[in-house]
């Protein structure tokens, strides 16, 4: 992370003390990434919607700040960290968003099934792999899960295809029965 990230993350607004105030955190994250401007942007050049190592290592720093780490990744973290995927047209974070984003969805759709998720300085680390603690099979993720992960990814200018191989490891041997529940969430060309 950036001099300046480290700096600014010391913003009581921006630093995280319950989920609700880690998803304002991440909105700010994603406003800064459309505007090119904000409190995440200073100290550097940043163009709108584009989304850099430094924007990526915000959003890490807000989802793994001790007062969270414990906590799983709730549904509104991951609804603004697809909505900063959405409006990124311009990516140089060599592919960490894309790691990001996918560990965050599987972190929250594995917890609000019920299933035990490590904490997410682990679960979101770059350096730890995602097959290592999310579940390998959609028999064991909620079907209500699985359907909004793939409402969330239907119809998007960014294809995240971390998150689309994600679900589709999610999805398994029951593919077939499910496919008609979640059309057009896989694009043939990938």
């Amino acid at each position: 992370m950036s001099a300046a990230a480290h700096k600014s993350v010391e913003s009581p607004s921006l630093e995280p003390s319950c989920r609700d105030t880690s998803t304002h955190a991440l909105t700010i994250v994603r406003d800064g990434v459309i505007t090119g401007e904000g409190p995440t942007t200073k100290g550097r050049v940043h163009f709108s919607r584009s989304l850099d190592a430094d924007d990526t290592a915000w959003c890490a720093r807000i989802l793994t700040a001790t007062a969270v780490n414990d906590q799983p990744v709730s549904r509104t973290e991951a609804e603004v960290l697809f909505e900063i995927n959405e409006a990124a047209t311009e990516r140089t974070d060599g592919g960490r968003f894309d790691d990001l984003l996918a560990k965050a969805v599987a972190h929250y759709a594995a917890s609000a099934s019920g299933l035990k998720v490590p904490p997410r300085s682990v679960a979101l680390s770059a350096e730890s792999d995602i097959e290592s603690w999310a579940p390998s099979y959609a028999s064991k993720v909620n079907s209500e899960m699985l359907e909004w992960i793939a409402g969330q990814m239907r119809g998007k200018r960014q294809n995240n295809r971390r998150l689309m191989a994600m679900v589709a490891t999610f999805l398994g041997a029951t593919a077939l029965p499910l496919a008609g529940q979640l059309p057009n969430v896989f694009d043939i060309g990938m």
